[in-house]
């Protein structure tokens, strides 16, 4: 590709990193969400019943190991969200057969299990009105299914059983009755685990008691009282050994902070553990207080190698066991528990929050450098994301969770957006994500998200979220300097900013902070740059020797330094002048080449040929200089036909003529 050189006089701001209130120059990048939103419309298969919402659940279960099996009675009380509703359905797998369905525990019910749609039709009694409540028990049976990383597992230790599920994003209905979406949290629920007594069995929320059933089994009794969604409902089985820490969460108020973990691991990683407390201290200073504080927050040893952050009690595999994943899955009970992502397209608010946080606990604990360490690691992973951090295909479990761009680019765009608003702005927006009303122990979107992120900053940064959520890859900038001596030790400094052409978006509108180094000291300031290529002008005192290009690495980019061309270095035009498009016809870019001899206003449109205006290729004030702006029809849409460009500046008014051929 030619390098392309565009020129556009400085809008310079000091650090920390922001930008114009207006979205008039970069606005086009809206089409990027708008288009994507519609897709996530027409193309996303939404699961549950969207007739009903989900109220409460209570899993009363009979688990054995040999045979492997699942059985008992799940509760679920729901509300009519529409009128004359006279049936509805649950997610359930075929396999596991239902063998009655009650309502309010006593009047049986209809039921179908239709084959191969992993549904539970149930016929009502009646029909019920828009915001009438009705609960029914459902009574199964069979051996639980698994997908994903696991929905319900059989599995062993040193030789002793273990039982764990794990149901994001679509297993719970491999295990028991559910409407199986993150969108409708159950405002409470209850886990009664029976099984035979040499099992300590554990799930979320309290623990209200151990019954020994007389017959060698014993059944405990779990307690949520929090809002949930149904994938984070889990339950885990083994011989556990409980080793217990308390969390002061208010002064003289304490939470417990409990593990579960095999008898012969725990002496192994009863240090790691002992470092959550610390965690839940540095969480609870930057995201606001913990989410559960009534219950607990603590971890249940199963025999996957990762960890899966289920409400108030992640399970963590010895294989998995680090100090970063510790942080990363007690991050989640602010961001995935209480805040949840809405549908797996956005997952991100998941996953990438809780990515972040593993950096955002080792500055705390070690220091910048390890911070930035871990960053610069998060970025070299990111680069490899394929697609939008937006999900597209959810069918995919591998595809929702990838590692590259859910995880790893969600964090970098934290990272980013921190950039950009400053320390303080930013972890006032994630507690105010965390905490917002409608929001906090909900779900969210992107959308909910950006509108915090604005509300706090008082930012648009709709830009932003357009480009790195919606949009692909990542800038590729070039860059180069030079400076000439104004007067008295005063310099002027021209920075010019190219981007390669990328697809979504054609290129990335960002605040860059640039690190000048003269002979008298360091100046930071902050450009914005909203072109493909542009030129900034920044007056200095002292003579430059060095300038940085986002020296702190805010940006997830790759750059390269250029040599300015003597266009740049301080030559200036003695007139006014349009060049004809090069080349011309064309398609699908040209080059349009232009001089100013004096400072001042500069705008330089194109037309078709009734005169319509179709795209505006700059406009604002320009210093005087040499300038060249790339015109790529895709970006405008526009067909094949006669064109005409217009500059104005100052008093100059000129028009030429240019063909685009298909």
């Amino acid at each position: 590709m030619k390098r392309i050189i565009y020129f556009l006089t400085l809008f310079l701001i000091y650090a920390p990193f922001s930008h114009p209130q207006s979205g008039g120059e970069y606005c086009s990048q809206g089409k990027i969400k708008q288009f994507l939103q519609l897709q996530k419309v027409m193309n996303v298969e939404y699961p549950g019943d969207s007739n009903i919402d989900i109220n409460y659940y209570k899993l009363n279960l009979n688990i054995t190991y040999s045979p492997q099996n699942i059985s008992g009675i799940v509760t679920v009380t729901a509300t009519a969200v529409q009128n004359q509703l006279s049936a509805f359905f649950l997610d359930l797998v075929n396999q596991l057969q239902v063998k009655s369905v009650k309502l309010n525990g006593t009047a049986a019910l209809a039921y179908t299990q239709p084959a191969n749609s992993d549904q539970l039709v149930i016929t009502l009694d009646r029909a019920y009105s828009m915001g009438e409540k009705f609960s029914v028990d459902i009574a199964y049976q069979g051996i639980p299914g698994s997908r994903g990383f696991g929905s319900f597992e059989f599995s062993s230790h040193n030789g002793i059983p273990i039982i764990w599920s794990l149901s994001e994003p679509y297993g719970a209905k491999d295990w028991w009755p559910s409407k199986d979406t993150p969108a409708d949290k159950a405002d409470s629920s209850d886990v009664w685990i029976t099984a035979t007594g040499n099992y300590v069995s554990v799930s979320n929320g309290l623990l209200t008691g151990v019954t020994d059933n007389g017959d060698g089994t014993k059944t405990y009794k779990w307690k949520n009282s929090y809002p949930i969604a149904g994938y984070l409902i889990s339950v885990a089985m083994t011989n556990y050994q409980l080793y217990q820490n308390q969390f002061e969460y208010e002064t003289g108020k304490f939470m417990p902070v409990t593990h579960y973990f095999y008898p012969e691991h725990l002496s192994e990683y009863q240090s790691l553990l002992d470092k959550t407390v610390g965690m839940l201290q540095i969480f609870t200073d930057k995201y606001g207080p913990y989410p559960f504080t009534r219950e607990k927050y603590g971890h249940a040893e199963f025999g996957w190698s990762g960890g899966m952050e289920h409400q108030t009690c992640t399970s963590i595999g010895n294989g998995g066991l680090s100090e970063t994943t510790v942080a990363h899955e007690l991050s989640h009970q602010w961001f995935g528990d209480k805040v949840t992502c809405k549908d797996w397209n956005n997952i991100w608010l998941n996953e990438g929050f809780a990515t972040y946080s593993e950096s955002v606990y080792l500055q705390a604990k070690y220091g910048n450098q390890q911070f930035l360490s871990d960053i610069t690691g998060k970025m070299s992973s990111a680069k490899s994301a394929a697609g939008s951090v937006y999900v597209q295909n959810i069918t995919d479990v591998n595809t929702i969770f990838n590692y590259s761009g859910t995880y790893a680019k969600g964090a970098v765009v934290l990272h980013m957006l921190r950039g950009i608003v400053g320390d303080n702005v930013f972890f006032n927006i994630m507690k105010q994500y965390a905490g917002q009303p409608g929001l906090a122990y909900n779900v969210a979107t992107t959308e909910d998200f950006e509108r915090v992120a604005e509300n706090v900053s008082g930012l648009d940064l709709s830009y932003f979220f357009s480009e790195w959520i919606y949009g692909q890859n990542y800038p590729k900038y070039s860059f180069g300097w030079a400076s000439k001596e104004v007067l008295n030790n005063n310099y002027s400094v021209l920075i010019e900013v190219n981007q390669s052409v990328n697809n979504t978006p054609v290129y990335f509108t960002m605040p860059i902070q640039i690190r000048i180094t003269t002979s008298t000291g360091v100046q930071n300031v902050t450009i914005f740059n909203n072109q493909l290529s542009q030129t900034f002008e920044i007056q200095v005192t002292g003579q430059p020797t060095a300038v940085e290009f986002d020296p702190d690495n805010w940006i997830l980019k790759d750059v390269s330094k250029v040599i300015l061309p003597d266009s740049v270095n301080g030559k200036i035009p003695a007139a006014y002048s349009l060049s004809q498009n090069y080349p011309n016809p064309f398609n699908p870019g040209t080059i349009i080449k232009y001089q100013i001899p004096v400072s001042g206003n500069v705008s330089l449109k194109i037309y078709d040929d009734l005169g319509k205006e179709v795209a505006v290729l700059t406009a604002g004030f320009h210093s005087a200089g040499i300038f060249s702006n790339n015109f790529d029809i895709r970006r405008y849409g526009l067909a094949s036909g006669v064109y005409f460009y217009t500059l104005r500046a100052g008093d100059f008014v000129q028009t030429k003529k240019m063909v685009v051929v298909k």
